[in-house]
């Protein structure tokens, strides 16, 4: 006889269901209750979703729903909460007029999305600048705004930068991406193996002191194996990977192996499993390198990108794992293609048997608690 103390509520219903003699279809509406119910009631989070300026303007915005993967009507069709969007800047030549260039691209993007929020819609939108606002502003029935920066080269050589982009809304800053800049290695070195800094440079060393001390969150998800092991060794503070998944189950250098997801854990950091095809389809990684022959390759789908969740869970456990889409940066997948789209990842983790407290720490909850970790110890300071 079952044990029902000792099972999931998700796992009572369908063990019940199937005492019933009732049938799969019934099960799966059954299922779908249950998950429609559990989506509505936790707080839905998305850690990054990229921009377009073109699309903060008052003739053209997210009030309308645009051809883009995440907008307001979207995030109301999808139950999805809250997005952070990216102020991201491509990497260029490190100098004055590249840092120019660079540090203009980010204000740009900081103005749009503070435009949205507060002339565009602010009846809509809110942005957010601590966990207590998330839970306020959605209180409130309204859409939550957060600002993440992807790539710290906008900061140029004058680390007071760092203070203005968080007094801008900045929560979250990844110190590279796809190229070495004057903080940090990118994890591009590992196709030829040319590194710069062999991890940080002592500028990036002087930057996480930095935003230790402010409150922002360090992203880990872009910079190479070697930077992220001195990032975690060096932080006061728990650290995320905004947009990763698991490279023991999709060998892209974009995700992470277990030696450096122990040691996230350790930091008491959190990973944002990213819905990125090629990110969690091995098969589809392969094919899209070129490496095979495989035009059969599968398109990703939410149950492989619930399988990073289910592998990422077994070996760090449920407090350092949440989700994240990378829409309108690449991201997206069969099931979970924009954010219309998001009770699609509550009902396969409902599927596998996670509990509505567990969906509800995936979602938000522990990227919550790192931002109060993070803004916690800097007050401290």
């Amino acid at each position: 006889m079952l044990n029902f103390s000792k099972l999931s509520p998700v796992t009572v219903i369908l063990a019940l269901l199937a005492a019933c003699g009732d049938t799969s279809t019934s099960n799966e509406a059954n299922l779908e209750e249950v998950a429609r119910g559990i989506h509505e009631r936790v707080i839905t989070l998305d850690t990054h979703a990229d921009i377009n300026t073109e699309n903060f303007t008052p003739e053209n915005n997210y009030t309308q729903d645009l051809d883009t993967q995440v907008n307001l009507p979207k995030m109301e069709a999808g139950g999805l909460d809250v997005a952070w969007f990216i102020v991201y800047t491509g990497q260029g030549e490190l100098g004055p007029e590249g840092y120019r260039a660079a540090y203009a691209n980010a204000m740009d993007k900081f103005s749009a999305i503070h435009r949205l929020a507060e002339e565009i819609a602010p009846d809509q939108i809110e942005i957010a600048y601590t966990s207590e606002d998330v839970r306020r502003i959605v209180a409130a029935g309204k859409k939550v705004a957060m600002i993440g920066i992807e790539n710290a080269y906008p900061v140029g050589p004058d680390l007071s930068n760092i203070e203005k982009f968080y007094d801008l809304g900045g929560r979250y800053m990844s110190l590279a991406h796809n190229g070495h800049n004057q903080f940090s290695d990118s994890n591009t070195g590992e196709s030829d193996g040319i590194y710069w800094h062999g991890g940080l440079s002592e500028m990036g060393r002087f930057a996480i002191r930095e935003m230790n001390r402010l409150g922002i969150m360090i992203d880990i998800s872009h910079p190479s194996r070697d930077s992220i092991m001195q990032t975690l060794a060096l932080s006061q503070a728990p650290v995320i990977a905004s947009h990763s998944a698991a490279r023991a189950l999709a060998d892209h250098s974009r995700n992470l192996d277990d030696d450096m997801l122990l040691a996230l854990k350790e930091n008491g950091g959190v990973v944002q499993t990213v819905a990125f095809g090629s990110y969690v389809n091995e098969a589809r990684r392969v094919y899209l390198a070129g490496d095979g022959d495989r035009e059969d390759a599968p398109p990703a789908t939410v149950a492989d990108f619930v399988d990073h969740i289910d592998y990422l869970v077994d070996l760090i456990g449920i407090d350092h794992v949440g989700i994240s889409s990378d829409f309108d940066g690449g991201g997206g997948l069969v099931g979970w293609n924009d954010a219309s789209e998001s009770f699609n990842v509550t009902l396969e983790l409902v599927r596998r048997g996670y509990t509505e407290a567990q969906i509800g720490q995936l979602w938000s909850g522990n990227l919550l608690r790192v931002l109060d970790e993070v803004q916690r110890i800097a007050e401290q300071e």
